[in-house]
């Protein structure tokens, strides 16, 4: 049975689903509906559940911070958000509170009950894990004894401040270890192939487990021999190095040696990469989880910059916002023109600003969503089949967030890009033809109106002037402004043969302001004037 609870503030909306799933067919119990994240978060607290649906906007506590709350104390739960604002920041925060679906309503019950199988399958499969690791513990019980295991913990609880330092202190202290340095600093190892950047099962967490071993063993060696620090193991997949500069030098550049070699060593005997960030150097104890956690966020770069790195903190500089403005206008233009190969040309452009950036996986994925929406703008401009465009757009987004590293998540881009282009094209072979006619009779019908412009019949049309200058041309050889005045001068021709007005009348009547402008354009486009065309025709 799967234990599933309702949030939603619209008592509608939550009678609707209770009332139109069939929760007993498909193996599940509804065991509580709630209006706000406030009242779901104290209900969890009291009773099991092993899926939440969960609408965003509510009063007191909503969807997100209800998902935050969930993911750092219950993250056995499974999440489904549904919600009417499909906006990407939403989407972005779904993803890093570990949601696993993001619906829009409104949600058909035959939808919700698709997503309620899968999260079944999810929840399943976490049980299954659950289980054998629970097995795995309780057969590893002896080993978890050993002495470098309760070393590890403390000296974990020490630099992350898990627990009071004085007593972390003294409890290592008592194993005769001590940490009294003139400063400190911390540096976190990583192996790429297990990190998470990939979701594991069962066979490879516990083999990561045991790599990460090899690591340890790897680090506490070198780090013994040099008598630079502690290693340590956090958790079952990471390693530490708790470095102490006990004498009165500076060995900054050797703790980044000491990575290094560790970095070639491990590479040497196992055959895998390993991803190393190094702190900055602190002078007591309590302060050693800012050396940590900053340690630890450089993990976040292989993101942008792949694997296999060795970061020192010391060496880095803050992280700066990059400006893509300009090149985000070029690529709409470029996209409303159809010059394809530019617009390949400025996402390149795009992707190596953003790549040596100091940051982690979220912003990249932001700077590639406003890359997709500056190319939805530039579709709606030339009237584009934005359904067709905007088609399976979660399903892209999640595509771009799912990647392991930024370059697979440009391709999703380009591949996106590709399917663009392609809709253009069928849009420039069908319409372009129309769209040009469209024009001409505007012309035709407004050639009269001296206020009569490029601008005007784009406005007309819903196209961009830039997009609309190439198609026109394209189709009918002509600028817009020679084929106005062309327009103009037959239509005064017409006037000068079949009627007696005088030059400034008919030159008011086809849409010029300045009679003496339209003689001028009259003669250059005839080779006489209005009133010696006029003799002619009228003998």
């Amino acid at each position: 049975m799967y234990r599933i609870l309702l949030v939603d503030d619209e008592i509608l909306v939550r009678d609707a689903i209770k009332e139109n799933i069939d929760w007993k067919g498909m193996d599940c119990e509804l065991v509580g509906d709630c209006e706000n994240g406030k009242e779901a978060a104290e209900f969890v607290k009291e009773h099991p559940v092993d899926i939440v649906l969960t609408d965003i906007l509510m009063p007191y506590m909503d969807g997100m911070e209800l998902s935050n709350f969930l993911h750092d104390n219950y993250p056995e739960i499974v999440i489904v958000i549904f919600s009417g604002f499909g906006e990407f920041e939403y989407a972005k925060k779904a993803i890093q509170y570990g949601v696993s679906e993001y619906l829009l309503k409104p949600v058909t019950a035959m939808e919700l009950t698709g997503v309620i199988e899968k999260m079944k399958k999810k929840v399943e499969q976490q049980r299954l894990e659950k289980s054998k690791m629970d097995a795995l513990a309780q057969n590893s019980e002896e080993y978890r004894k050993n002495k470098q295991i309760i070393r590890s913990k403390n000296i974990e609880a020490l630099v992350n401040c898990t627990t009071d330092v004085n007593a972390s202190i003294e409890r290592l202290a008592e194993m005769g270890i001590d940490i009294s340095a003139a400063s400190y600093r911390v540096a976190i190892f990583d192996i790429d192939l297990y990190s998470g950047m990939y979701q594991l099962d069962t066979e490879k967490r516990q083999e990561s487990a045991l790599m990460a071993f090899v690591l340890f063993n790897i680090s506490d060696e070198i780090v013994t021999r040099e008598e630079a620090g502690i290693a340590y193991q956090e958790g079952n997949n990471r390693v530490g190095i708790l470095f102490q500069e006990k004498w009165s030098r500076n060995f900054t550049s050797r703790t980044k040696e000491i990575c290094h070699e560790i970095q070639e060593k491990t590479k040497e005997v196992m055959g895998f990469d390993v991803s190393m960030g190094i702190g900055k150097w602190v002078k007591k104890p309590e302060e050693l989880i800012q050396s940590h956690d900053m340690a630890a966020q450089t993990l976040q770069y292989r993101y942008l910059l792949g694997g296999n790195l060795l970061i020192d903190m010391e060496e880095q500089h803050p992280v700066q916002e990059i400006a893509i403005e300009d090149d985000l206008a070029e690529l709409k233009e470029a996209m409303k023109t159809g010059q394809k190969e530019q617009v390949y040309q400025i996402l390149i452009k795009i992707e190596d600003s953003i790549r040596p950036g100091t940051y982690g996986k979220s912003r990249a994925c932001m700077y590639l969503q406003q890359v997709i929406r500056t190319m939805d703008n530039a579709c709606e401009d030339v009237s584009a089949d934005m359904d067709r465009i905007r088609e399976d757009r979660d399903e892209l987004l999640r595509q771009i967030t799912d990647q392991k590293f930024f370059e697979d998540a440009c391709k999703v881009v380009q591949k996106h890009t590709d399917r663009i282009f392609e809709i253009l094209s069928e849009l420039n072979t069908s319409s372009s033809k129309r769209q040009a006619r469209l024009a001409i009779d505007y012309i035709q019908k407004n050639y009269m109106d001296p206020d009569l412009s490029l601008n005007s019949i784009c406005s007309y049309l819903n196209i961009s002037t830039s997009y609309f200058s190439t198609i026109f041309k394209d189709e009918t050889g002509e600028t817009f402004t020679e084929v106005l005045i062309r327009t103009r001068m037959e239509k005064a021709k017409e006037l000068l043969e079949n009627t007696t007005l005088k030059n400034y009348e008919i030159a008011e009547k086809v849409g010029f302001s300045d009679p003496h402008y339209f003689g001028i354009s009259f003669k250059k486009m005839t080779g006489c004037t209005p009133t010696e065309y006029a003799r002619e025709k009228r003998r």
